[in-house]
């Protein structure tokens, strides 16, 4: 029961306490007076009467000494009159039943008024006439206080309501700040750390509410301690101190990543030697101010011609890693480049197109991070040894389709349904239990299975991405899938969904209208939260409204605040895969250990991926992570 309740229900029964109390007092006071005055009316008429009989007494005169009698009887005050001679023994009886009008019978039968009965003899002189005996009649008794009664119940009613209505009134404004404590208490509960409550006036809950507000200081700033803490340690094993860019470390990790997903893209190395003709002329002071000037102008440029990643992975090389782009674009990539880097080589007062090279290798299909490296690495060697600015490797992967046959393809696949499935199990990391069920699409075109890492980049690239995940999850409802298992399933949302306000309204809609919503999470990208923040507040709230679940995909990868995830609070996040070798990499353990911390402070689950066997989930053990996922356990075939 509820504080206010309990209160409310002690005011309460004091209030019918206090009020049966007075009701009783006045009841047994009411009824006191009545008796008194019927007995005092009982001796005055048997008084009179006596002194009234007398001369027709003495005269014998029986037919006056009845109508005197009768003149007082019929006035309904008395129920019995009995008249006897004492000349001759004769009696005469005056008589009225016990009925009152307008009180009820359950009332009288409660017998409230005892009988009431005055005897006197009536005397001339030493002469005894006669025995005069007069009965009270109850009904003027049980008439006012019948009134009284009813009269006292209307009161009280009405000060009863009114005292109800005033006492949750008052209640409500008196406990206004516990209630306010309460959801300040359910907000920290959930890690959501709001502006401090107003301080009351009230002497007793101002203590209680300074040190509420001291509290959600404290797990703030232990939050922010986390988060600072994340952030220095990029910065310190991340990211190169002279051009501010990510350096080696965490370019070898995205490549590992970029390469586990389905994506396309390229890769480039750049050595620019002209930068040691300017340390060889200004010094390293001016050489250190030109890296960092190149490597603005770099992501200035470069950031608007396709999504990428700009390394400094030595002294005088750069790495430029295109995440998600067809050759022709890779291309406009390299040239704005080139033409960038040779805006800041004349500044430098050196000869334009010399004095650097650059290498460029397209991803294809099952390529590991060596073979890409050695790509790239041949192409840069090639450009340096012909002189020349930039070398492509050459692939003899033919591209399988053009952009215009993956549309109609695309197309005629999302509209017919034509999509396979496979699921990959994350697994309980000290039970043997599934947690979720993480889904993978793929598809049959001709006598061709085609994975998704060769059209989920067209898809991307076609903004088909909306229409692909509604298909999904219309596909897995349909078939019955989550009738069939009972773990949630997965399914990864593309960024063309994020920001989609019709696929919002249509998702609203559809979990709205599916009985097994709580089975279906969702994994959004962090680099998604990123890039519009709003409109993934926007899709969480309608996912968290209607009952199903959603987690952070790619945890740790970009670098940036985690501020976002007390905004959003996700039910998990999927540690990014460049995390997957932990403990090897003395840097990357402690940045892991951060990210980890950051989350669990927040009482979000954290689920590692990219596990490939055994010995490498045991080095995950000192971090109890809740779950873990990867090639430890493939993906096997969805029967639909």
């Amino acid at each position: 029961m509820t504080l206010f309740r309990q209160i409310y229900s002690l005011l309460f029964g004091l209030f019918l306490v206090v009020v049966i109390s007075l009701a009783y007092v006045q009841f047994t006071e009411t009824q006191s007076f009545l008796t008194k005055q019927m007995e005092s009316d009982l001796n005055n008429t048997s008084h009179s009467l006596g002194i009234m009989l007398v001369p027709d007494l003495e005269a014998g005169d029986i037919v006056g000494a009845e109508t005197l009698i009768n003149v007082i009887f019929e006035g309904g005050y008395y129920q019995q009159v009995k008249l006897t001679w004492l000349v001759d023994g004769k009696q005469q009886v005056w008589e009225n039943d016990v009925k009152i009008e307008g009180v009820p019978q359950w009332f009288i039968d409660l017998g409230f008024f005892e009988t009431i009965k005055r005897e006197s003899t009536i005397t001339s002189g030493w002469i005894q006439l006669a025995n005069l005996e007069i009965t009270a009649h109850p009904g003027f008794g049980y008439n006012e206080l019948w009134r009284t009664l009813t009269n006292a119940i209307i009161v009280i009613s009405i000060l009863f309501l009114l005292a109800i209505m005033l006492a949750r009134f008052g209640l409500t404004w008196i406990l206004r700040p516990l209630h306010e404590i309460a959801e300040h208490a359910a907000e920290i509960a959930q890690r959501k750390f709001g502006p401090d409550m107003a301080i009351p006036k009230t002497s007793e809950l101002k203590s209680v509410v300074e040190a509420f507000n001291s509290m959600s200081h404290q797990l703030k700033q232990i939050f922010s301690s986390l988060d600072e803490e994340v952030t220095e340690l990029r910065k310190k094993n991340l990211v190169d101190q002279v051009s501010k860019l990510p350096n080696r470390q965490y370019m070898m990790g995205r490549l590992n990543s970029w390469l586990s997903e389905p994506n396309n893209g390229s890769l480039m190395m750049a050595k620019f030697d002209w930068l040691e003709e300017v340390h060889s002329k200004y010094g390293y002071q001016v050489r250190d101010e030109t890296i960092r000037l190149l490597s603005e102008k770099m992501q200035e440029q470069l950031d608007e011609i396709a999504p990428s990643v700009i390394a400094r992975i030595a002294a005088y090389e750069f790495a430029f890693l295109i995440t998600s782009a067809e050759q022709e674009q890779s291309s406009k990539y390299l040239h704005t480049l080139i033409r960038t880097v040779n805006q800041e080589i004349s500044k430098a007062g050196c000869k334009p197109n010399e004095q650097f090279a650059i290498g460029i290798a397209q991803r294809t299909d099952n390529m590991t991070v060596s073979d890409i490296l050695a790509q790239t690495d041949n192409a840069l060697q090639k450009a340096i040894a012909d002189n020349k600015v930039f070398h492509w490797f050459e692939s003899n992967e033919k591209q399988l389709y053009t952009r215009e046959q993956w549309r109609e393809h695309l197309s005629a696949a999302i509209s017919s349904k034509q999509f396979q499935f496979k699921w990959q199990p994350v697994y309980h990391t000290n039970k043997d239990e599934v947690v979720q069920r993480e889904l993978y699409c793929q598809l049959t075109i001709g006598d061709k299975e085609i994975h998704a890492g060769q059209f989920m980049p067209y898809v991307e690239l076609l903004s088909l991405g909306s229409m692909l995940d509604r298909c999904l999850i219309e596909t897995i409802v349909d078939n019955g899938l989550l009738e069939r298992n009972y773990e949630p399933i997965a399914i990864n949302l593309t960024f063309n969904s994020l920001s989609d306000t019709t696929f919002h309204q249509w998702l609203n809609k559809f979990l709205r209208n599916t009985p097994l919503a709580q089975r279906i999470v969702f994994d959004i990208p962090e680099a998604g939260v990123y890039s519009d923040p709003d409109a993934c507040q926007a899709l969480c709230n309608i996912i968290r409204d209607n009952g199903a679940h959603f987690g952070i995909d790619h945890f740790g990868r970009q670098f940036g605040s985690m501020s976002y995830l007390q905004n959003l609070r996700p039910s998990y996040v999927k540690l990014d895969q460049s995390f997957a070798y932990y403990d090897e990499n003395e840097h990357n353990s402690e940045l892991c250990r951060a990210l980890v911390n950051v989350a669990r402070g927040l009482d979000i689950q954290i689920i590692v991926t990219g596990i490939q066997e055994q010995p490498q989930l045991a080095r995950f053990e000192p971090l109890k992570a809740n779950a873990y996922m990867g090639y430890i356990y493939p993906p096997t075939r969805v029967e639909l």
